[in-house]
């Protein structure tokens, strides 16, 4: 047994657990599984973006099906307060579990699952050590014990804020298995967390890739690195980002407060595979697109960060591959400028 799954307490391998548990719930439509159309968008800048046309979505029921016979004056449903066995794959760690492990039970990947607090806990604050530290020993559990010699990876995303595309307030990040996403194309893509390995500032490890119109930093994540440094790069990745929206023409503040009263003061889209953790701080949650029609609105969310896009109306997905200019117009859109502290710590808007 290797470390990570000593430190999730599996019985077996995790990729083979949530595969399993996967395919069992397809089978029994437990799940929701819908079928996408894939093309690849190219930035100015060079990267590929996935763009993905779900019709399906569309008429995604809003919460759960009894929701309507609840009181609308009650609280609103959780799928994460107890969920049904049938999507459960296993309660972490073994021994005194704070977290589950749960299928998305409307999926558009395959084997997306999604770590969760037991206890009720607002997706609007802080992002407490062991959130991170098992979601990091998740992603390292997925590439363990893999006796075939491929090289699997997973990527995590984090969506908090009025402004990040999060769907329910219930603390929660996602799992993507990279090569489910990538399908039998994955020449042709490469994770956007990946590219951010430039220097953005002269003394602290935050990397950026430039050619992205939208603010963004990066920080490397060490082999065996513990969770109470996985968190301490999470705190300077939000100072970083908190800093560059609050004063973008100045240095790097490491003294800000990030938090007031557990909630943070800005929403962001956070990533991490096992070797990079990322964040990109959010102006809005939508993007417009012109010539779509007055309802054009492209929700965005963390999945920005792994570089894939979702639309659900025929018109968007015609006029994105048509017209990949648009591509930029719509990131900035959604962010903010993008700046770094290169040349002795000051910001230069790039």
């Amino acid at each position: 047994m290797t470390e990570s799954e000593r430190m999730l307490g599996l019985a077996e391998p995790l990729h083979q657990k949530v595969s399993q548990k996967f395919m069992t719930a397809f089978r029994a439509k437990d799940i929701l599984f819908s079928e996408t159309s894939l093309a690849y968008l190219q930035a100015r800048g060079g990267a590929s973006f996935q763009l993905r046309y779900c019709p399906a979505l569309k008429k995604k029921p809003q919460g759960h099906v009894s929701s309507a016979k609840r009181d609308p004056s009650g609280p609103k449903f959780d799928p994460f307060e107890d969920p049904p066995v049938e999507l459960l794959v296993a309660q972490i760690p073994a021994q005194n579990a704070s977290h589950t492990l749960v299928l998305n039970k409307y999926p558009v990947i395959h084997n997306h699952f999604i770590i969760a607090t037991k206890a009720n806990k607002p997706q609007t604050d802080l992002l407490e050590e062991d959130d991170i530290g098992l979601t990091h020993a998740c992603l390292r559990a997925w590439e363990d014990q893999r006796h075939d010699g491929s090289s699997p990876r997973l990527f995590a995303f984090f969506n908090s804020g009025e402004h990040s595309g999060a769907s329910q307030v219930h603390r929660h990040l996602q799992f993507l298995p990279v090569e489910d996403m990538a399908g039998s194309k994955i020449q042709e893509w490469r994770l956007l967390i990946d590219r951010m390995n430039v220097p953005a500032h002269p003394e602290l490890p935050l990397f950026q890739d430039p050619s992205l119109p939208i603010l963004h930093f990066s920080t490397p994540l060490e082999p065996g690195i513990s969770a109470a440094d996985l968190h301490r790069k999470y705190i300077m990745l939000m100072k970083a980002a908190l800093s560059a929206t609050l004063s973008p023409g100045g240095p790097l503040d490491q003294s800000l407060v990030v938090e007031k009263d557990g909630k943070t003061l800005i929403s962001y889209n956070l990533a991490m595979t096992t070797d990079r953790m990322a964040i990109c701080p959010r102006s809005q949650e939508a993007a417009f697109i012109p010539g779509a029609g007055p309802e054009s609105s492209v929700a965005i969310n963390g999945t920005i960060l792994a570089g894939t896009l979702m639309v659900k109306d025929e018109t968007e997905w015609d006029i994105l591959r048509e017209t990949h200019s648009l591509l930029d117009e719509m990131l900035a859109s959604i962010g903010f400028s993008l700046i770094s502290w290169k040349q002795h710590g000051s910001a230069i808007k790039i």
